[in-house]
């Protein structure tokens, strides 16, 4: 496989989700450019050192002890102790996933040449990508303020040979045995090197870059899924004619509304009460493109803030060279708040906000396929034998309870602050919370969408022999491929669970394509 060039300037999402995957094992190095611009930095960083200058976190401790001068002599005893006191994260750890995009996150800034950095430090990182090494990364324990600071603790002390990692196997084994299985040598950290390693917003940039990508085919698959509902609840196509969306032109209304067009283009159940005099549909299905719609927009900012944040220095203090043609050593180090996770918090809880939205709408959907008052001649709850069978009334029950989650966890995290160090850091974005709840708004969106993709196949079961239209036929054969029709009453979480799977695989969405 190709490799992957980092050099700090052009790094995808979709890049980011490739090396994320472990089993992909896509190389990572660090690009020529880049490492002269990483060489050039180091140089303003052993100048400073050799002539003990004073500067943040290189010649003096960190937050409430920056007034602390170090000696030179004490520097390496530094970076070791920052990154062990540093690394006190709890709870459940990171996904693999998680973590590698961290990595990969955190390499790709280091080499914008801004960070003071060896270039053996940012090898090593790539190393252990390369060689499937991934530290273990408990997810609690950053506010969001000067970096992750604890998780990038628990990825540094593994470059150092401390601390844990994951095996093959997904174990958890002292770090000094993966390092040495991979045949990597652990790093001795220099000057700077370890405020630099940990100073960052790679933590909630991962999760949140992750969920975006999972976010941005779900609502593709809530058009689909909506497209199916609408024509199995003999909705009308009117509210999606183009004249209507050109008078309000938002992208993402735009963009759903020309899928909805698509998606029910031909349908013999359309066709069947083209001329039954109903004027308009509930919001639930008439305002699909408005909704879905503004979900879309919202991931499209989301996506250009992680963007920006993925190829940006986050780092405290930054190395600025005077001449970057030359590494000479002459240069500022100016330290700044670059790793303040507000941009990333603000748009995380957006993200999560935008999508419980989406499963919101979705729920509104089902409930009207499984409600007889609303239904238009389906069978109650969808169930052949209504009474002697319960068919779907339960799944709304589940789904209900997953939107109603949601809403408690779309909660923006980022409106909260809390002191820390000493009242150094006085005001923080909680990013990482933000991030780590959104990961359970994403699942329970992808569920709701499954409960609500397994109903509408089975409502248009029901019409046979009228044919939805062809792209709808394909996903009705997406669900109808992992769950048959139901004809009594059966246990369903198996098959919630499967079209989740699908979904996730972008099965579902694959039909606008």
């Amino acid at each position: 496989m190709k490799a992957l060039h980092i050099n700090g300037n052009d790094l995808t999402l979709e890049e980011v989700r490739e090396v994320a995957d472990i089993h992909a094992r896509q190389p990572v190095l660090l690009a020529p450019d880049a490492r002269e611009a990483v060489d050039r930095a180091r140089a303003v960083v052993d100048k400073l050192v050799t002539n003990n200058q004073l500067s943040y976190a290189i010649t003096t401790g960190v937050g409430k002890l920056s007034d602390v001068r170090i000696a030179g002599n004490q520097i390496r005893e530094l970076q070791l102790n920052l990154i062990r006191s540093h690394a006190v994260g709890v709870g459940e750890p990171l996904a693999i996933s998680e973590t590698r995009a961290m990595m990969l996150l955190r390499a790709n800034s280091l080499s914008k040449g801004y960070s003071g950095v060896r270039a053996i430090t940012i090898d090593t990182i790539c190393e252990m990508l390369n060689r499937g090494v991934t530290p273990f990364v408990p997810s609690q324990g950053s506010v969001g303020a000067s970096g992750d600071l604890a998780p990038l603790a628990h990825l540094a002390l593994a470059l150092m040979g401390e601390g844990e990692c994951f095996d093959d196997k997904g174990a958890r084994i002292p770090s000094a045995e993966a390092l040495k299985r991979a045949q990597i040598k652990p790093l001795v950290l220099e000057a700077k090197e370890a405020v630099s390693l940990i100073n960052g917003t790679q933590a909630m940039l991962a999760v949140g870059t992750l969920s975006l990508l999972a976010a941005e085919i779900l609502v593709d698959t809530a058009d689909v899924i909506g497209a199916m509902a609408c024509d199995a609840l003999k909705g009308t196509d009117a509210a999606y004619d183009e004249r209507i969306h050109k008078a309000r032109p938002h992208a993402g209304q735009t963009k759903t509304a020309a899928n909805l067009r698509r998606l029910l283009e031909s349908s013999e159940i359309r066709e069947s009460h083209r001329d039954c005099g109903r004027v308009q549909d509930a919001y639930s299905l008439r305002c699909m493109p408005q909704v879905h719609g503004a979900v879309r927009d919202t991931l499209a900012y989301c996506r250009e803030v992680f963007e920006t944040e993925a190829n940006a220095a986050v780092d405290n203090p930054l190395v600025f060279v005077k001449n970057p043609k030359l590494a000479d050593g002459e240069g500022d180090i100016i330290s700044g708040g670059n790793f303040h996770g507000e941009p990333l918090a603000f748009a995380l809880d957006f993200l999560a906000i935008a999508l419980s939205a989406l499963a919101g709408i979705s729920e509104r959907r089902l409930e009207r396929l499984v409600n007889p008052a609303l239904s238009e001649g389906l069978p109650p709850f969808l169930a052949p034998g209504a009474g002697l069978n319960s068919g779907f009334m339960m799944p709304q029950v589940t789904a209900a309870a997953l939107v109603s989650e949601n809403k408690v966890l779309a909660h923006p995290a980022s409106v909260d602050s809390i002191t820390t160090s000493g009242n150094k850091e006085d005001y923080v974005s909680m990013g990482m919370t933000a991030a780590i709840k959104l990961k359970k708004i994403i699942d329970n969106t992808r569920n709701t969408l499954a409960i609500e993709a397994m109903a509408a196949a089975q409502a248009i079961d029901f019409l046979a022999p009228l044919k939805t239209s062809k792209p709808l036929q394909r996903a009705h054969a997406a669900v109808r491929a992992v769950c048959a029709t139901m004809d009594k009453d059966r246990v369903m979480y198996q098959d919630f669970a499967r079209i989740s799977e699908a979904i996730a695989a972008g099965k579902m969405a694959d039909s606008l394509r």
